[in-house]
Order: C-alpha cells, then sequence, then structure tokens
C-alpha cells in the first residue's frame, strides 16, 4: 500500500533580501493574483501563506478590492495565514517583541477569519527554546521547523510542544522546472524516502520556495507523477490535516534544548556578526520603544497605543532574518536603518510627550524592580550633578507643547547629566543625591572603585586577573557565515597610549589608543561611583576589507560552559574548549563547518567575567578565551568560496557596506562575577527624570 503524502503549497515570502522590499512586493502583486485566480478556478485546492500576516497586509495595500475574496477564502479554510506578524530571526528578537509578533499577527488573522495557527519556522537560522512558552501563552501547541534538528525525526515533541521536522526542508520548487514528468517523479521519490526514514505512514511534503508562484498546472502534474511513483500518493492537503493525522506519534521522540545543530541543516552562524550596525539599532529600538510602552501604561495613555503598536510593526519588519542578519543588499539595509531611526523618534516623542506632563523633577522607575546606579538625562536647566556632553537644540517641553512654537531666542544649551541613585523603588521618587564622598579614582593607566579595577601594563589590558586584548583575524565569508582560514589565528592589536580623560564624582573616563592593525582606535572607559561593570566605548574608522576584529577576553582557564541572554532568559550552554574550528574546515560538498561561536541577545559571561553589549550578538569561545566580534568585514551575500561552508547559502551579490568602510563604534560593558541578569537590568534600566 501507497504511504500518504499531504502536501501543503506555500510560496516563504522575505518581504527583502537580495531585492529591496518594493521590487520583492511588485513581484508579490503577481504571485499571489495568481494564486487568489487558481484557489477561485479550483485548479488550487489550498495555500498557506507563509506563517505571517505581513506579506498579506503589504498586499491588501496595493490589492484592496481582493480583501473580500480573501476573506471567503479563509473563512472557507482554503487561505491560511498567520500567527506571526513577520517571521523574525528567533535569535536576534527579545521576548517583548516575539509576544508582540505574535498579538499583532493574531489580531490580523483573527479579524480576516482565520482559526488554525501553528508556529511556522520553515527557514528560521535554528530555534530558540525562549520561544516555546510563549507559544503556548497565545494558544499555539505546533510548531513546524526545519534548520537546527539534526537527525531528530519528522515529529517530536520540543521540551513539550509538538512540533514537525521538515527532513528536506520547506524548498521544493520541481514543479516549476521544466523537466520531464519522470524526472520529477524520481526527484521527488529521493525526498519522499529520505521524509520516510524519519516519518510514520503519513509525510509531509512542502511544495514551494523563496518568492515563488505557483504553477497552473500543479494538480495535473501530481496526477501524473503519482502514477509512476510505486510507495507513495501526493495529495495536495493543509498543515492541519497532517497534524491531525500524526497527533500519535509527536510523544514517542522528546528533545529538550536549543535547536542549533548544523550536521544536516545550514544554520548560518555568522549572521550574528554580519552588519552589527544593524544590530546595534535593533537594541536600542527594542529598549527605548519598550520603556515608551511603559510609560504609556503607567500614565494609562490609552491615546498612544495605536503609535506605539505602529512602532512595534516598523521594528518587527527589520527582524525578518534576511533583514536582521544582515544578509541583504546594502539598499535594503537603508531602509531597515530608516526604519529603526522611526521607530527611535517614536519612542523618543511618546516618552517626551508623557514625561512633559508628569511631576516636575522627579525620577520615574517603571521597572518594577529597586534600582541603584546611574540615570543619565538632558535637560537645558542647571543643575548640581556632573555633565557628560553639552549640545545646542531647544528645552523638550518647549517642542512638545502644541500651543507654542521655538524661535531661535529659544535655541539653548542643552546638557546631559549623569546621577547617581540608591535605592530607587517601582514608581515616582523626589530626585536626591546620596551623600558620602566618591570611590572612583582613576590614573594615566587605571581606573577603578571600591568594586572593580581596570589596568593598563604591559601592553595589556588587565580586570581583576582578567585580561582583555583585540585580535584582528581573516575572513573570506560572507553574510551567513564566518569564513574562517586554517592557520590564521590572528594578530593582537598594540595599545598605543593611555589617558586620563574625565575626572569627576559621578563618574571618570580612561582613554586608550589603540592600533587595529593599521586603523587607530578610540576608546573610552568610564566607570561610576559604586558601579559594578566598566563602560567601553570603542570608535574607529575602518579601512580595511574581509576581516574580523574580536574583543579577546582571556579568562586563565578553559571555559567549558557560558551563560548568556536568549530573549530575557539566562541560558547555560556547553563548549569543547579545546576544538578548533580552523582545523575542521569542511571538505565536502554540502556541509557547514561545526562552529565555537553562539548568539547572545545582550550579555555572557564564563569564568567570573562577563559581559553585556550593546548590539554585539555573537561569541566565540576557545581555549581559555571568550571573544566577541565587534567588526565582520565581508563583501558578498554568499560567497561560492567560503571556507567554512561548501555550498552557497545564497546569490553571490556583491554588497559594498558590508565591509563596513568608515566610521564604527562598539559599545559594551564589562562585570567581574557571574550575576548576568543583575547586571543586564541594571546597564538597560528603565529609569527616568521628568
Amino acid at each position: 500500500m501507497k504511504k500518504q503524502v499531504i502536501a501543503y503549497v506555500h510560496s516563504h515570502w522575505d518581504r527583502e533580501w537580495y531585492r529591496e522590499f518594493e521590487v520583492f512586493r511588485m513581484r508579490l502583486l503577481r504571485v499571489f493574483d495568481n494564486i487568489l485566480d487558481m484557489l477561485e478556478t479550483n485548479k488550487l485546492p489550498s495555500f498557506y501563506f507563509d506563517g505571517q500576516t505581513v506579506a498579506l497586509t503589504d498586499y491588501l495595500e496595493l490589492r484592496p478590492e481582493k480583501e473580500e475574496q480573501i476573506r471567503r477564502f479563509i473563512k472557507e479554510k482554503r487561505l491560511f495565514i498567520a500567527p506571526f506578524y513577520c517571521l523574525v530571526d528567533e535569535f536576534l528578537t527579545d521576548e517583548n517583541c516575539f509576544r508582540k509578533n505574535l498579538e499583532i499577527g493574531l489580531k490580523v488573522a483573527k479579524d480576516f477569519g482565520c482559526e488554525d495557527f501553528v508556529g511556522y519556522f520553515a527557514d528560521t537560522f535554528g530555534h530558540s527554546v525562549s520561544t516555546i512558552p510563549i507559544l503556548k501563552e497565545y494558544g499555539i501547541e505546533t510548531a513546524i521547523v526545519w534548520r537546527g534538528c539534526g537527525d531528530i525525526p519528522s515529529e517530536f515533541s520540543w521540551c513539550g510542544l509538538n512540533t514537525i521536522n521538515l527532513v528536506r526542508g520547506y524548498f521544493n520548487d520541481v514543479f516549476s522546472t521544466d523537466w520531464k514528468i519522470g524526472q520529477k517523479a524520481d526527484f521527488l521519490k529521493n525526498n519522499l524516502d529520505k521524509i520516510s526514514e524519519k516519518s510514520g505512514d503519513v509525510l509531509l511534503l512542502p511544495i514551494g520556495a523563496d518568492h515563488l508562484g505557483v504553477t497552473n498546472n500543479l494538480l495535473e502534474q501530481i496526477e501524473k507523477i503519482n502514477q509512476l511513483l510505486d510507495d507513495y500518493e501526493i495529495k495536495i492537503g493543509t498543515i492541519f490535516n497532517y497534524i491531525d493525522k500524526v497527533k500519535d506519534r509527536f510523544q514517542k521522540y522528546k528533545f529538550d534544548g536549543e535547536l542549533r545543530d548544523n550536521s544536516k541543516t545550514f544554520v548560518l552562524e555568522g549572521c550574528y556578526s554580519s552588519r552589527l550596525d544593524l544590530k546595534k539599532y535593533n537594541i536600542e529600538a527594542c529598549h527605548k520603544l519598550n520603556i515608551a510602552e511603559s510609560l504609556v501604561k503607567y500614565y494609562e495613555a490609552d491615546k498612544y497605543l495605536s503609535l506605539i503598536e505602529y512602532g512595534y510593526k516598523l521594528l518587527l519588519q527589520n527582524q525578518a532574518h534576511d533583514s536582521i542578519c544582515g544578509c541583504s543588499t546594502d539598499d535594503t539595509h537603508y531602509e531597515c536603518i530608516t526604519r529603526y531611526k522611526k521607530v527611535l523618534q517614536i519612542a523618543r516623542t511618546v516618552i517626551d510627550e508623557l514625561t512633559f506632563y508628569g511631576n516636575e523633577d522627579k525620577i520615574l522607575n517603571l521597572s518594577g524592580e529597586e534600582y541603584s546606579g546611574i540615570i543619565e538625562f538632558e535637560s537645558t536647566k542647571k543643575y548640581p550633578y556632573q555633565i557628560v556632553r553639552k549640545r545646542k537644540g531647544f528645552d523638550k517641553k518647549l517642542l512638545t507643547d502644541t500651543q507654542k512654537i521655538p524661535v531661535t531666542e529659544d535655541y539653548t544649551d542643552v546638557y546631559t547629566y549623569v546621577l547617581y541613585v540608591e535605592k530607587i523603588q517601582a514608581g515616582e521618587q523626589d530626585i536626591s543625591t546620596p551623600s558620602g564622598e566618591t570611590d572612583v579614582f582613576v590614573t594615566d593607566n587605571c581606573i577603578g572603585n571600591s568594586n572593580i579595577y581596570l589596568l593598563v601594563e604591559n601592553g595589556n589590558i588587565v580586570i581583576g586577573n582578567k585580561i582583555l586584548k583585540f585580535i584582528d583575524f581573516k575572513d573570506d565569508g560572507d553574510s551567513y557565515n564566518t569564513g574562517y582560514v586554517e592557520n590564521d589565528y590572528g594578530k593582537k592589536c598594540e595599545i598605543l597610549s593611555t589617558k586620563i580623560l574625565k575626572e569627576g564624582g559621578t563618574f571618570s573616563t580612561l582613554g586608550v589608543e589603540i592600533d587595529f592593525n593599521g586603523d587607530i582606535a578610540d576608546i573610552a572607559i568610564t566607570l561610576a561611583r559604586q558601579s559594578n561593570h566598566l563602560n567601553f566605548e570603542i570608535i574607529w574608522n575602518n579601512s580595511r576589507k574581509n576581516h574580523l576584529l574580536e574583543l579577546v577576553i582571556d579568562t586563565l582557564k578553559p571555559i567549558n560552559e557560558t551563560l548568556s541572554e536568549d530573549f530575557s532568559n539566562i541560558i547555560k550552554r556547553e563548549f569543547d574548549p579545546d576544538y578548533d574550528v580552523r582545523k575542521n574546515l569542511p571538505k565536502i560538498k554540502g556541509l557547514e563547518v561545526k562552529s565555537c561561536n553562539a548568539p547572545m541577545h545582550r550579555g555572557v559571561c564564563a569564568n567570573g567575567i562577563g559581559v553585556v553589549t550593546c548590539g554585539l550578538t555573537q561569541y566565540d569561545v576557545y581555549k581559555t578565551e571568550l571573544r566577541i566580534p565587534i567588526l565582520r568585514a565581508t563583501g558578498v551575500i554568499s560567497n561560492p568560496k567560503n571556507p567554512s561552508r561548501t555550498t552557497p547559502a545564497g546569490p553571490p551579490i556583491e554588497v559594498l557596506n558590508l565591509q563596513m568602510f568608515g566610521e564604527n563604534n562598539a559599545k559594551f560593558s564589562i562585570f567581574l562575577g557571574d550575576n548576568l541578569r543583575e547586571n543586564i537590568n541594571n546597564i538597560y534600566h528603565k529609569c527616568l527624570v521628568i
């Protein structure tokens, strides 16, 4: 008896990638126009719209007359949308954005009448366990995954969530080729044989590919192919038909942990350090928009809710994997940066307008937790606090007052102050400066306080007994993977000079000049009173291509495990510190090197030292060293000669800005100990001066 194959028809829709958004949207019109026609004429039984609603709303912006027809197909359960607003990367988002993604996507889908949902991650570059409780929170009990599953079977329980592994991926476009029917049948038999090895009597077959339309004679082709297949019978159905037929198989295999095994499929981990400018914008936008939303809730200012949702939509559009991962064209990334700037404009304006109506000269703690530390704020007023910067501008209260307009005479000095506070509780509190002398000190080569101490000595930066250095490596890779070069162990960057940049009661700053292999970098190391962490800001002009620049922390003992942030969770990962990626580069076609790196959202710690970053979202482990890329310069979306991956992962389009020429910056904080959560919360606090 032939095994039953349920085939679902889809088109994986990246809003932007190797072509820009509006270009792809023009293609979307042609593809989806035809799909609707096929549904109308029964040439296509059903269609799955890639698990996201943004593609549908993009379409309807230009085809509003199609809305009634779309609603009808959804009601008839022939067209399936959502649950997500946009298919975001799982490791480069945060818990709040992921929840918003589901919230917005489900709201749109339910308004259109859709009732059936599955967590659809068909092309995400690995899968985070942090998604599971949020999916369940929104009533989604089944997920579909592909990359990162290794030898896991087609149906399994992933941390208690019913999960489908697309053993051969979502990419089956054989029906659109000009092959003969016999060739297509042979291709499908080969794939179905491999799916069958991991499945029961019912198989799931995706039909579709990236931005691909559905061929008009699909049903005729399937009928002819079925006559040539001895072991399988293909029938167009839905994902939900399949789930119903295999529901008893999910508990037969259980897996707990993240899905990042690249032995069978690429997980493209170089994306976490590609186009770090995008990652920096993303972290800042997530944080600022979250503060704005918290402020709206605090003041019950419901009139801002639609604006906040609009901000999240812009932010989520940037978190699709081909956008946030930095593997698109330069023009696509220009659009991403514009969207990030819009998100920040929205967040800052909401904050300014709402704090304008708050109590005068108070501290507002929106975190719900006690806070001690530094608060930075701008004002045109004179305060007895330490001044960080001064610029020309207008008072924000003038800018937010709709009954006034700024004039030339209002253009004045705007000061950035830093204020040290202790034990600020949730809600509003009067400003009061703690008494007592500062514990911060700085000399020409060291900076410290009662909690932490840094010394520049003998060409090294030392914190406690840990050594900080910067190493420059070759990178023959692309936007998807670091191109490790065999026997390249990098060049240590030389410290040129140190000096005091600022000495003050609230904080002081030590300056370090360093040679990044020909590019001179200025490092400002700042320490505040009573602080547990040192803040680093590095600015330099990159003039070189095809290289990887890493912050390296030598912990002086092998690193067997790390703690890092994933969503809002702190997760443990284990490493083999002796594994040398440069000695294990693949030689066989179709393989991706097993790496020694991992994604992080905002921080990582190992062996008693930790780093909290602003948009540095990857770390590597080698022997005693924790390594964090601060720049990865390559110049092509997919390099067919990448030594780390023996098969292309995309088109070989040259993208000049991927080389990261010109001014670059890196911001991070370093602390001693392993309390990563406390330090992240302290650095990314939600305290405002109002």
